[in-house]
């Protein structure tokens, strides 16, 4: 009875001393035993990147195109509809303050009063002047009939008196005529004043009706059915209430056309130069987890640029979204993962298997690191070029004590294959590189055909002889 006692109250104790060593250490009992197998087949290599859904064309509705005109150099917006309300054509979308144009039309109604009172006053100025040439013009006829009647009288008197009759019948036919001529001059003269105020009383006119015209315009309306999306500025931000539109671009909002999407996007420095045009997109939209669609770079920008409050370089890439879903909205979030490369039938471990000592690479095994060969790999996953087979577990964490795990290294004459295959494929790089900086016209990408003739042509420049 005593024994039994004993003996229970040992396993007791050792049960309580492994229950505190678990809960002192769980994460890393759990860990040491957690393995994963080497996987073979289908590998692919993608980009991550987070981007933003936008309609692949949209039709602008506009605000007064002709304010220039008015020397009116950007408008305020002071009401619209709530970003993403579908409308029909001819509905209302904003309105745009129309303070400085409503004061510059009191300006005008002034200066059209102003001109209009000059009008007039030119004409009666004009009218009692050309009456009274007219009146002193007949008199001035008169005056001539009775200097013809003296001379015809004076047949009778002595010559002195009959010479001082004919001369002053010249001055007064001279003067009548002197006068006729000044009454044209000024009667041209009173015709080039009337027409001088006349032309801007109707330019004035013109511009005041012009100005009321564009005064309804001030008032938006949607050209056609669909969905108003705000516009963004240079910073991105939404152009809603309280905006200011310039004249050059007085783009108030748009209707974009929901069947053809894009999704743009932006590729750090690092991974851009595995991104090319055509290549394969699945795209996930976060409003949406459980759809996927896919889609194909369509654009990649040469130039990249810099991120606001960041230090980062990043490149614009534009991806067509393939499938058309009436669920998509502009400026929804996307997921979008850019294959940029697939390759058959290799084997690949997590990532977090490899570890690293200087340049050699390695995964715990059994009981051994193994040295082993990574080659290409993903956010998740690491292919292996040499030092595992199919099926093997690997350690995802160091075990305890990883130095007492004995060392395996690869056969070193594959290690040396390797190397020099690696060799190879720098030295193709680095030619293929000076050979496009020596050939500007050549084409970015090289067929395999080129790189055989690049090859055998040595990187010499080709020149054509006069004549050939």
């Amino acid at each position: 009875m005593k024994k039994s006692v004993l003996y229970i109250s040992i396993f007791a104790i050792i049960l309580v001393v492994v229950i505190i060593i678990l809960v002192a250490n769980p994460g890393r009992k759990s860990a040491e035993m957690i393995k994963t197998p080497v996987k073979k087949g289908k590998f692919e290599i993608k980009v991550t990147t987070t981007g933003e859904l936008e309609a692949k064309s949209s039709e602008k509705i506009l605000g007064p195109e002709n304010l220039r005109n008015f020397r009116i150099w950007q408008v305020k917006i002071e009401d619209m509809i709530a970003d993403g309300t579908v409308v029909d054509s001819g509905d209302y979308v904003a309105a745009l303050d129309r303070t400085e144009l409503v004061n510059k039309i009191k300006d005008k109604e002034l200066e059209l009063e102003q001109l209009q009172t000059r009008f007039t006053k030119t004409q009666l100025d004009t009218t009692l002047e050309m009456r009274t040439t007219r009146d002193n013009l007949v008199n001035l006829k008169y005056a001539l009939e009775e200097k013809q009647i003296i001379v015809d009288q004076s047949i009778y008197e002595p010559p002195a008196t009959q010479r001082q009759a004919q001369i002053e019948l010249d001055k007064a036919k001279r003067n009548y005529e002197q006068t006729i001529e000044n009454y044209q001059i000024k009667l041209e003269k009173a015709e080039a004043d009337m027409r001088e105020v006349e032309t801007e009383l109707r330019k004035a006119r013109k511009e005041y009706n012009e100005m009321m015209a564009i005064l309804d315009e001030f008032t938006v309306y949607a050209p056609k059915s669909g969905m108003v999306i705000y516009r963004r500025n240079w910073d991105g931000q939404k152009q809603g209430i309280g905006a200011t539109i310039n004249i050059w671009d007085p783009v108030v909002a748009e209707l974009p056309n929901l069947r053809e999407m894009i999704s743009k996007t932006y590729v750090n420095e690092i991974d851009i130069s595995k991104v090319k045009t055509g290549q394969k997109v699945e795209i996930g939209v976060d409003a949406f987890p459980d759809k996927s669609y896919s889609g194909i770079v369509r654009e990649v920008a040469n130039i990249g640029q810099q991120l606001p409050n960041s230090n980062a370089k990043v490149f614009e890439v534009i991806i067509d979204v393939m499938e058309y879903d009436s669920i998509l909205r502009p400026a929804m979030t996307t997921k979008n993962q850019i294959i940029t490369d697939v390759m058959d039938s290799v084997m690949f471990i997590p990532i977090e298997c490899i570890h690293a000592n200087d340049s050699l690479s390695y995964v715990y095994i059994g009981g051994a690191r193994r040295q082993v060969i990574p080659g290409s790999s993903n956010e998740n996953e690491i292919v292996i070029r040499a030092g595992l087979e199919e099926g093997e577990m690997v350690y995802l964490v160091p075990p305890e004590d990883p130095e007492s795990y004995r060392w395996e290294y690869i056969d070193p004459g594959i290690l040396a294959k390797f190397k020099e295959e690696e060799a190879r494929k720098k030295a193709e790089a680095d030619s293929l590189a000076k050979l496009r900086e020596r050939r500007m016209d050549m084409p970015k990408e090289f067929t395999p055909e080129q790189i055989s003739k690049f090859k055998k042509e040595g990187g010499r420049r080709q020149t054509r002889q006069p004549g050939s």
